[in-house]
């Protein structure tokens, strides 16, 4: 199965209240194994970049404006994107800013009910009571984060793609051991074999084992069996 891990930096919180989405990095995974297929791509937000987001992600406008806005480079996206489920921390905010840019130029939205999968929901249920962010978790399943200074995109998805791994179950899903559904035609025949049914054969001791036995525990001594009551 082909899914997408992605992650979004923008001016703000709100698209509706005109923020925009600024860069964005995707991570291409095949049942769960990241193939080396990645997406990058910074865009001109037209408009001024809040300090506090600055300080956040560390892209200036002054950076930004010598790239390309978010229509010019849409049809790559999308491509990229295709019909694969979209992996994300905190997903509902990436997919605001996602299908808000694409509803902006007349594109249909992308489905949150089909293609919307949501680490940060899946962490709350793995691990009730702690802490959720990417840090976090890259903290407890052993992610290296040592080179994550600022938030980038492209770095958040990678982390996040390994992080994802984790929560759903480790890494040995995806070893590929099994490479296809058995079915009826690739299952290979029932040889059903007679089985001969032998009659119960019943042990019982000889007069001589019984003869035996008796002359041994007649010589114990102070058995246990012979105690009418424990002090």
């Amino acid at each position: 199965m082909r899914e997408i891990v992605f992650d979004t930096e923008t001016t703000g919180f709100k698209f509706s209240e005109g923020d925009r989405l600024v860069e964005i990095g995707c991570v291409e995974m095949v049942n769960r194994v990241e193939t080396g297929r990645t997406f990058h791509a910074y865009y001109h937000p037209e408009r001024d970049m809040p300090a506090d987001a600055e300080r956040i992600h560390g892209l200036s406008a002054a950076f930004l404006s010598k790239f390309p806005v978010f229509a010019e480079g849409v049809a790559e996206l999308l491509d990229f994107l295709g019909d694969a489920p979209l992996v994300a921390h905190n997903a509902s905010f990436d997919f605001g800013f996602l299908n808000g840019e694409l509803g902006a130029l007349g594109f249909p939205p992308i489905c949150h009910k089909t293609r919307m999968v949501d680490t940060l929901q899946i962490a709350r249920s793995r691990h009730p009571g702690a802490k959720h962010t990417l840090d976090a978790l890259c903290t407890r399943y052993g992610v290296d984060r040592s080179h994550r200074v600022h938030h980038g995109a492209l770095l958040d998805a990678q982390l996040l793609a390994q992080v994802y791994v984790e929560l759903m179950g480790g890494r040995q899903i995806g070893l590929g051991l099994i490479s296809e559904v058995a079915t009826a035609d690739t299952l290979a025949p029932v040889v059903r074999r007679p089985v001969t049914v032998r009659p119960p054969r019943t042990f019982r001791p000889s007069e001589a084992e019984l003869a035996a036995h008796a002359a041994f525990v007649s010589k114990l001594q102070d058995p246990i069996w012979g105690v009418a009551a424990f002090d």
